[in-house]
């Protein structure tokens, strides 16, 4: 009996992942497609509420994963404890793991066992990436880019996205892309960003900022600064407009470290639904 296929379009609350929800319907409206959401539990209200539109204007079902549901899972603050209050950064993103990746492997594990699973995700044709096209990490897993695929550039996803009645996330006014509201990707400016529109938050993450007692080595989420003594230099760090440009524009390290990041997820789901059937679980 041939296996059940499966299609599963991730949301990030970003604009590219919204943007690719709309072409697929368009292109591909013969796909039973699924659209789920992966929760870390430290989302800005903005990418909720984004989420929230994108599901209504499309009138479709998205499935959360993960801090949609805090009982099922340990937070942020428990993984930050267990970690020595070792904050993530650009060298160790321990937190995609825990908080984005694991949870979604052990979702596609429950509901997908012994099934097909097509992956789609938003990469640009525009943007310069390690992978471009379908690859394959496993029998029972591919991952598709429909816009690298067909040449979508940044321009074409704006008009996606006007042309829909979606638009973009309000964060964009501020920021340059979705994720958690301590992401260590975020530039001073950005860390501001948080402070003038999210205060609470912006003191929740300075209160993560801790000293080792042992080694006297602060653990920062900004390089060489606490968010602290950032906020009392605010006037002299330079406003970059191209930063907060429907996240357009961004740092090529920040584009590097995404692209790893999207590899661990797709090597992992792979790796994962190949176990599965080897051990047959």
């Amino acid at each position: 009996m041939a296996k059940q296929e499966r299609h599963i379009l991730a949301l990030s609350g970003g604009k590219d992942s919204a943007a690719l929800a709309v072409y697929m319907r368009e292109k591909r409206p013969d796909l039973p497609m699924e659209y789920v959401f992966i929760d870390s539990g430290c989302e800005l209200q903005e990418t909720h509420s984004y989420i929230n539109r994108v599901r209504a204007v499309l009138n479709i079902s998205i499935t959360t994963i993960g801090g949609g549901n805090p009982e099922d899972r340990k937070d942020f603050l428990w993984w930050l404890k267990a970690k020595g209050d070792y904050l993530p950064s650009p060298r160790n993103r321990w937190c995609t793991e825990v908080l984005k990746i694991i949870p979604y492997n052990n979702w596609i594990m429950d509901k997908c066992h012994e099934q097909i699973v097509h992956s789609y995700v938003g990469l640009r044709a525009d943007e310069k990436r390690e992978r471009k096209g379908n690859f394959r990490r496993s029998d029972d897993f591919y991952q598709h880019h429909p816009f690298m695929e067909d040449g979508l550039v940044y321009d074409d996803i704006k008009e996606l996205l006007e042309s829909s009645g979606i638009g973009f996330p309000a964060y964009y006014k501020w920021r340059s892309r979705s994720g958690c509201y301590f992401c260590f990707y975020q530039t001073k400016r950005e860390w501001l960003g948080l402070h003038d529109h999210h205060e609470k938050l912006f003191w929740q993450a300075a209160e993560m900022e801790k000293v080792d007692p042992s080694t006297g080595k602060q653990y920062t989420w900004c390089e060489g600064i606490t968010l602290r003594e950032l906020v009392n230099i605010r006037d002299s760090i330079p406003a970059n407009a191209k930063e907060i440009t429907h996240g357009q524009e961004k740092c090529p390290k920040l584009t590097h470290a995404l692209s790893k990041c999207c590899q661990s997820i797709s090597f992992n789901l792979g790796n994962i639904i190949r176990k599965g059937g080897e051990n047959g679980t």
